[in-house]
């Protein structure tokens, strides 16, 4: 019987320009048409990292070329137009692919904002670099006019830094739900979702931030009650001790082991340790649960149980 399943695409599985992700989507197609093959129902939630800051290094340049014509670019903005052209990219490579094997299924990308808390206490602490290198002077000016934080970046000049704050709710939910009751393959959270909060009465508005697609992706898995959470990554499992001459590959975790090893130190910050607590955060929502870390290739081989790290509370 088919699983509902929440999909995390990582940043291998759509290059780091426009000629790479034109091959890498076709790969990516290809895993995930497996899946719908096998009667699963799909959410794909994909990364922007690259994607992001392309589209911001120029508008960058456009606003400083002609800074009254064009004026400043809000990051929300960027992350609204990056959800565009991968969901472009992502649903026609997975529309041909499903066709190219018999399957009539239609496929959409949903622009999707998400909501964040001001309070949230990444605010208080911006440190996730973004956009273009500037030099000091023009980070100056730029926290100047536009009150940003910035700051230096590892000896290659000074960057703005924004919070990373954890996902509250998914605003395009139920349109994203309606369109899986009709059937519908559907892309949405691209880049973890337009961070933002609500400003006054009804009006949403968009937040310097970013919202990691791991945690965007748990979020959207709990909403729409799925049964699997799949994070898909550069490795086929887990491992602690990585690197070392007593590294371990880990098939299977509980909650409680994964958090034993997540106070160890195990895993990386900003590579597998948000990609672990958000799979130990929905395997333990509800019961009958699952979370799957693997690779983008070896998705329906996981599911089957072959393969990938098990993150379940049973």
């Amino acid at each position: 019987m088919g699983k509902k399943i929440v999909i995390a695409l990582g940043g291998n599985a759509l290059g780091k320009n426009l000629p790479e992700q034109m091959t890498a989507v076709k790969k990516t197609a290809a895993a995930i048409a497996d899946l719908i093959e096998d009667h699963h129902e799909v959410v794909i939630v994909h990364g922007n990292g690259p994607q992001v800051g392309m589209i911001q290094n120029a508008m960058t340049l456009l606003s400083r070329s002609e800074p009254d014509k064009y004026g400043f670019t809000p990051l929300s903005v960027c992350v609204a137009l990056s959800q565009g052209y991968i969901g472009y990219d992502l649903q026609n490579s997975l529309k041909e692919e499903l066709l190219d094997r018999g399957i009539r299924k239609e496929c959409a990308t949903v622009l999707t904002q998400v909501e964040v808390d001001l309070n949230d206490p990444a605010f208080e602490h911006p440190e996730k670099p973004i956009g273009a290198f500037m030099t000091k002077e023009e980070a100056e000016a730029l926290s100047s006019k536009q009150g940003f934080q910035v700051a230096e970046d590892a000896g290659r000049g000074y960057r703005q830094v924004v919070a990373s704050p954890k996902p509250k709710a998914i605003i395009e939910l139920e349109t994203i739900r309606s369109l899986m009751e009709t059937d519908h393959i559907v892309i949405a959270c691209g880049g973890g979702g337009i961070p933002v909060y609500h400003s006054s009465a009804h009006h949403l508005k968009g937040a310097a931030a970013v919202i990691d697609k791991d945690f965007a992706a748990e979020c959207l898995a709990e909403a729409l009650d799925a049964d699997f959470l799949i994070i898909l990554t550069a490795v086929e499992k887990v491992a602690i001790h990585f690197g070392k001459p007593d590294e371990e590959w880990l098939s299977r975790l509980t909650p409680a082991e994964a958090e034993k090893y997540i106070k160890a130190g195990e895993f990386a910050p900003g590579s597998m340790l948000p990609k672990v607590q958000a799979a130990v955060k929905f395997a333990g929502s509800a019961p009958g649960r699952k979370a799957l870390i693997t690779l983008l290739e070896k998705a329906r081989d996981g599911i089957s149980g072959k393969t990938g790290t098990l993150i379940t509370a049973e």
